[in-house]
């Protein structure tokens, strides 16, 4: 059993449950082996905390050996779950549960309200929606107007939402040594000087009359990377770079590195190209 799995009875759960609740929260799962629904969740649930390094502890009950905690917290079938935190039940789940809906309850219990945010953000940007994340951070915003995160990602959001004006509004009450205030600020210069270019189309035709141009080439990567397109965007800056380190001052290694402040840190993009540029330049 793993360290942060431990089996519960009357006689310790005072101690092992609601006394260790205090600083961590105990997700508590009443199961019986003859029971293989609550089998199976044990099983799940000991893999899954296990990978949560401490923050969450399962205690497991089993109904087989003794029902009194059962009976007192009013299990009525298997597998059940109860989150103790801080000594009180504020959380339950009765029934079998996909593993989805175990790592979701496991992250309300872990996440602190802006990883929460994070993760919920995430996945709204994914789909495209951001009407819906711009909604969410500004309520953000507005509870925690002296958190830097929400605004920096705010901006962020509203460029790629392509309000650029109240971007601009946000990222100037933002200061300048916030952690990833580059990140919406290039990406806001990206959409700007890409407003004074010629459309991607044009740009192609062009390309193919003087494929070796390298402005070009440099405007391609600022329109690619206003649009997300930024492995393209890499590729031309990568050009660039290797073709003339003269050009606009060393523009293709000044604009890699914008691009990669855009994808943000850990970006397997950025990662890539950045391995690409050191080994150019080293």
């Amino acid at each position: 059993m793993d360290a942060a799995a431990f089996n519960v009875n009357p006689e310790n759960f005072q101690s092992e449950v609601v006394e260790r609740s205090n600083s961590v929260p105990v997700l508590l799962l009443f199961w019986a082996e003859q029971v293989p629904p609550s089998l199976q969740t044990r099983q799940l649930l000991e893999g899954l905390v296990a990978q949560y390094q401490g923050k969450v502890l399962l205690g497991l009950c089993d109904v087989a050996q003794d029902q009194t905690l059962a009976q007192h917290l009013q299990v009525r079938g298997l597998p059940a779950m109860r989150v103790v935190h801080q000594g009180k039940i504020v959380e339950q789940l009765d029934g079998p549960a996909p593993e989805e809906q175990l790592r979701t309850l496991l992250d309300s219990l872990t996440q602190s309200p802006a990883e929460m945010i994070k993760a919920q953000l995430d996945q709204v940007i994914a789909s495209g929606d951001f009407d819906l994340a711009v909604q969410m951070l500004q309520q953000a915003v507005n509870e925690e107007p002296g958190n830097q995160g929400y605004r920096v990602e705010f901006a962020d959001v509203l460029v790629r939402k392509g309000d650029l004006e109240d971007a601009r509004q946000v990222l100037a009450s933002i200061p300048e040594e916030t952690p990833e205030r580059d990140r919406p600020q290039n990406r806001l210069e990206f959409a700007e000087e890409a407003a004074g270019m010629p459309a991607p189309g044009e740009l192609e035709a062009q390309l193919q009359q003087q494929p070796e141009d390298l402005e070009l080439i440099y405007q391609r990567c600022v329109v690619s990377a206003a649009a997300g397109q930024f492995e393209q965007a890499l590729q031309d800056a990568m050009y660039i770079l290797q073709n003339d380190r003269g050009f606009r001052d060393d523009i293709g290694r000044l604009t890699m590195i914008r691009i990669f402040a855009v994808l943000g840190k850990g970006n397997p993009l950025a990662t890539s190209y950045r391995r690409k540029m050191f080994n150019f330049m080293h």
